[in-house]
């Protein structure tokens, strides 16, 4: 008895990926890929000094992203239109997106190099991965998070708002919001709290000018919430 929700028999490989049934990269998934290649190429081979020529072939790219997004080459994903991001992204080097199933992002994340957000996968058991089927779970990013150099988010992860995974964390389970997570595998650290605010590295506090800024920053949003 077939245990996969949405099943219908006869769709085509396109489809049974988009479903989240296990799939089989096929001449019509292939042609998929080799578009985006194509874009992934001119991104990579773009003078990475001309901001414009990268912003516009970024949004060709990942049409489905808000203003702000930003991404230093060289950058790698499968797809493109599997990724959704919120404004203010940043994208670091080398970084790889395997967008198989929906990469979701939200606002204000910042990406580290050589970060891996992965939501390929394959059967474990040998005979089932040797039959070519494989499998996409979608990963959800979520608000103000920072992910750290060399960190890999595996399928079907979701990391709350205002995060911190440490680098070269391996992050195989979900991370509530406002946490500070690290390890192999990743692991909530602590909370986040207002304690936080005032230091930008471990115990350096901002000096008072960078301090005067993010207190004008949080006096803002207060305003903004009476409004």
């Amino acid at each position: 008895m077939l245990l996969n929700r949405g099943y219908t028999p006869g769709m085509d490989n396109i489809t049974r990926r988009d479903a989240g049934l296990p799939y089989i990269s096929d001449d019509a998934v292939f042609t998929q890929q080799i578009q985006t290649r194509k874009i992934v190429q001119e991104l990579n081979t773009a003078d990475s000094s001309d901001f414009e020529l990268l912003g516009s072939i970024i949004k060709r790219l990942i049409p489905d992203s808000a203003e702000g997004i930003f991404i230093n080459p060289p950058f790698h994903c499968d797809y493109g239109f599997h990724i959704k991001t919120g404004k203010n992204l940043f994208i670091n080097y080398n970084c790889i997106i395997l967008d198989v199933a929906q990469v979701t992002i939200g606002d204000n994340v910042q990406i580290a190099p050589n970060v891996a957000i992965y939501t390929a996968g394959h059967p474990v058991h040998p005979v089932s991965r040797n039959s070519k089927y494989e499998y996409g779970i979608p990963v959800t990013i979520g608000n103000n998070v920072w992910i750290g150099g060399n960190a890999v988010i595996c399928p079907g992860v979701t990391i709350g708002d205002n995060a911190v995974i440490g680098a070269g964390s391996v992050v195989t389970k979900d991370i509530p919001a406002n946490s500070i997570a690290a390890g192999n595998a990743c692991k909530v650290i602590r909370t986040i709290t207002d304690a936080d605010k005032k230091y930008y590295y471990k115990n350096r506090e901002f000096d008072e000018e960078s301090w005067n800024v993010i207190q004008s920053m949080t006096d803002g949003k207060k305003n903004e919430s009476l409004l």
